[in-house]
């Protein structure tokens, strides 16, 4: 299977270790990863302040870059739900670029749907030691319905103890541009989270999305409570070699 990595802007320039997981981890499930070096942006925060005819030619260009690929997987439910939900709304049906959208959208995949839906995999030889909460993002809840497709992944990790989060589905606050707009509010649901974390014993908290990981950590850091955050790849890639 020929799968492109859809690596994310905050992933590029913030965390390229999750990118770096994600290839690992797909090369030892025997796929042929590429990455396209021509990706940009996916247009997400662009559309949701209001400029969509940017959004709309960022659009355009990923499915110029991802055209030909079996399948695009991102670490991110936030990017892949701007694709498969938010593009089809950004050209006149029956159009080119309609088409275009509609070829390329529904083989764009998150992590965990990639994993469980097309590779049949629930175990991926992982093994990691430690015990873990998983906080399920907003666009992975809502947005893709991702359901129990992590915690399915995260329980099959070896040496991995998963302790339920208290007000898992509630939102932790950041919202993109949201934390930006309202910092006040958005600090407040963050502690919020926190607490519930903290009531875990967790050692590490696991999401899917890294913007909402860099929300909740920094929150963490500051109350120096001693809890990592990491996202699911990074758990998934590792194994008793590392």
């Amino acid at each position: 299977m020929r799968v492109a990595l859809f690596v994310t802007c905050v992933n590029d320039t913030l965390f390229p270790g999750t990118g770096k997981a994600v290839v690992s981890l797909l090369r030892r499930l025997g796929c042929d990863v590429d990455f396209p070096a021509a990706q940009t942006c996916c247009g997400q925060m662009h559309v949701n302040t209001g400029y969509r005819a940017e959004g709309t030619r960022l659009a355009r260009h990923f499915t110029e870059v991802f055209a030909g690929y079996d399948a695009v997987v991102a670490p991110s439910g936030s990017c892949a739900a701007m694709v498969r939900e938010q593009y089809p709304k950004l050209v006149e049906p029956g159009s080119r670029g309609a088409a275009a959208i509609a070829e390329v959208a529904p083989k764009v995949y998150e992590l965990s749907e990639f994993l469980i839906d097309v590779l049949k995999k629930e175990d991926v030889g992982a093994y990691f030691p430690h015990r873990v909460t998983y906080h399920p993002t907003c666009h992975s809840l809502r947005g893709l319905r991702l359901g129990d497709r992590p915690t399915r992944l995260l329980q099959n990790v070896r040496g991995l103890e998963l302790v339920p989060l208290p007000g898992a589905e509630e939102c932790c606050g950041f919202g993109g541009t949201f934390a930006v707009k309202n910092p006040a509010v958005s600090a407040a649901m963050a502690a919020d989270k926190t607490r519930g974390i903290q009531d875990t014993g967790a050692e590490v908290l696991c999401a899917a999305d890294n913007s909402c990981l860099m929300h909740i950590g920094g929150t963490l850091r500051r109350q120096k409570t001693g809890v990592r955050t990491m996202h699911l790849a990074e758990i998934l890639a590792s194994t008793e070699d590392d």
